[in-house]
């Protein structure tokens, strides 16, 4: 058969709907959700031991034991912060407990704190929580690298004015 150069171009639709996409689809905000805590996590991490170990200098100074402790308290829950924040952005399934463990006691930082552990353990204990961190997940986000989850630019714009919040807020406790 000849092919007419006039005619309008076929394409071929492809079914890019597998089972292994939709399941992505349906799981990509939990998913998208605790690789989020894993980065607040990481940001505890690198944050609590650089308060423990001031604080540990300070004590070491007057010789304040108690000021010392609490130092090297910080440091071990920032190294801990840093292996639970590891296993969250990789979605490993070991993360669960120690999550849990550190959102139960983050429930005692009414009312922020409160809120936010709360989500985190309903994300991490629910059904989707608990699909996501499995092999079986695993196997299908590396069957379907090709989706994305996309970040809103109103999302970064709030992060962006929280991190120079913050870095002011640390700037005037620094400088005051």
């Amino acid at each position: 058969m000849e092919q007419n150069p006039y005619a309008a171009p076929q394409s071929q639709i492809l079914q890019s709907s597998t089972s292994d996409e939709a399941i992505r689809r349906e799981h990509l905000n939990t998913e998208a959700t605790i690789k989020s805590v894993g980065t607040l996590y990481s940001f505890g991490a690198l944050l609590l031991p650089l308060v423990g170990v001031v604080a540990f200098v300070k004590g070491g100074d007057s010789k304040d034991a108690a000021q010392m402790a609490g130092g090297i308290f910080f440091v071990i829950v920032g190294i801990g912060q840093g292996f639970i924040a590891f296993g969250l952005c990789r979605l490993k399934g070991w993360v669960r407990i120690p999550t849990v463990i550190l959102s139960c006691i983050g429930l005692l930082g009414f009312p922020v704190g409160t809120l936010i552990n709360a989500y985190i353990l309903v994300k991490v204990c629910g059904k989707q929580g608990k699909f996501v961190m499995t092999e079986e997940y695993h196997r299908i986000i590396a069957a379907t690298p090709h989706i994305k989850r996309k970040t809103s630019i109103v999302v970064i714009i709030l992060l962006v004015l929280l991190i120079l919040i913050l870095l002011g807020a640390i700037a005037a406790v620094g400088f005051g």
